[in-house]
């Protein structure tokens, strides 16, 4: 069975956040097996300079990509855009040529240059900019949405 990893840079705080992606975990088991692996997020200083942030930028690409597994997407506004149908295709094709499909969320920086040049595919969800949690639970209801349109369920609709 295909797995589906999420590489999450930070955890989910709040408890509506949390329920929304243990759904989609969910409801996804018909499809794949999902693995989510948080990063602790090693950001502490509330106005970082911008030395402090490539350092931690740096830090956190090296523990995503000691964690990373089969064709990786990494989460970048900067990425290729997908609409429903592309994504679905896009999942189709990964899952017929690759047992593992990782997806890496990065935190309230982003990811590195490093961590973004050795993924497979940068992947946006659109331009504007989330919270890492919500953006956890975004990205599972577009992986669950294409699972869907490849079954040919009225759900994307």
């Amino acid at each position: 069975m295909l797995k589906v990893k999420l590489i999450c840079v930070g955890g989910i705080k709040e408890k509506f956040f949390e329920q929304a992606a243990n759904e989609y975990i969910k409801r996804l088991g018909r499809f794949c097996k999902v693995e989510v692996v948080e990063i602790e997020e090693r950001q502490k200083s509330l106005k970082p300079s911008q030395a402090e942030i490539l350092k931690t930028l740096e830090q956190e690409a090296i523990e995503t990509q000691n964690k990373r597994d089969g064709f990786t997407a990494v989460l970048d506004k900067a990425g290729k855009q997908f609409d429903s149908g592309e994504f679905a295709e896009l999942i189709k094709q990964l899952s017929n040529n690759n047992s593992v499909i990782t997806f890496v969320i990065g935190g309230s920086h982003g990811l590195s240059e490093a961590a973004k040049n050795t993924a497979d595919l940068m992947i946006s969800l659109g331009k504007g900019t989330y919270p890492h949690h919500l953006f956890r639970v975004m990205l599972l209801e577009q992986i669950y949405r294409a699972f869907m349109i490849n079954a040919r369920s009225d759900y994307h609709k």
